[in-house]
């Protein structure tokens, strides 16, 4: 069978269903906190992830626990033959590496935590002055447009190239212990991101997905909430580049008759 002889999988119509897990990447940032007795910036930030360890398995199949991972759900709707709308939900993990000496620039009023600033840089490795995570989580609410290119096609298998664009809101948990100072813990607006997406797409028997994209992209975080005690005026603010790379299974189905 040709590569021109495709089959319904991604035809006009046609809906797939996708829940997946995550791995990701994020450039250094400056991180710019602001409130009643403090306004200072911590410069060039590293972070990380935080997958769940692949021990707790259970936490990947259970209904009640499958959210706590670094999780992606999405649903996308084929316009055209071979092109879709996605509508997503990317649920990263985004954790400051705590043992860290980075630069520090602005004031702080407390006598206990100025003090720990010296010659102009701060050891973060003292958690007592920040403990900073998007860990419940960096989460990025996206529409993205993808194209899809039938590579290979053979009976009951068929391969997809797919490439696209995104962009979306991020409305992160924010876990932030500043100062000693009680976390918001709340979910909140905070920014917004954009992202350039790619990956392979298998189809077996032309419903099931197996799925493997890359994002690359940026975003931006002008308004995360840090402490319960002055939510207008206590805040923090970062952009930066990540990385996500999304792997897991999806199912497809078309929504007309087909002919």
């Amino acid at each position: 069978m040709s590569v021109s002889a495709q089959r319904e999988a991604f035809k006009k119509g046609s809906v797939m269903v996708f829940w997946g897990w995550n791995r990701g990447w994020f450039g250094d940032s400056d991180i710019h906190f602001t409130g009643q007795d403090y306004n200072f910036t911590l410069q060039n930030v590293s972070a990380h992830d935080r997958p769940t360890p692949i021990k707790e398995f259970d936490h990947y199949i259970n209904p009640l626990k499958m959210s706590i991972p670094q999780v992606n759900y999405n649903i996308t709707y084929f316009i055209k033959d071979n092109l879709g709308i996605t509508l997503g939900l990317d649920h990263m993990k985004y954790v400051m590496d705590q043992d860290q000496v980075v630069d520090f620039n602005g004031n702080i009023s407390n006598p206990e935590y100025a003090a720990m600033v010296k010659n102009g840089k701060i050891d973060l490795s003292d958690a007592k002055f920040l403990k900073y995570e998007h860990t419940n989580g960096l989460n990025y609410l996206n529409v993205g447009v993808q194209q899809y290119k039938q590579i290979l096609n053979k009976k009951n298998f068929d391969v997809f190239w797919a490439y696209g664009l995104g962009a979306g809101a991020l409305i992160p948990k924010t876990d932030a212990t500043l100062m000693g100072k009680e976390e918001s813990d709340h979910f909140h607006l905070a920014g917004f991101g954009l992202d350039a997406r790619t990956g392979l797409n298998v189809v077996l028997w032309n419903h099931i997905v197996a799925k493997a994209d890359i994002k690359y992209g940026y975003i931006n975080l002008p308004s995360v909430r840090t402490t319960v005690e002055n939510v207008k005026v206590d805040k923090a603010t970062q952009d930066f580049t990540f990385c996500e790379l999304v792997f897991g299974i999806g199912y497809t189905f078309n929504t007309k008759k087909q002919k």
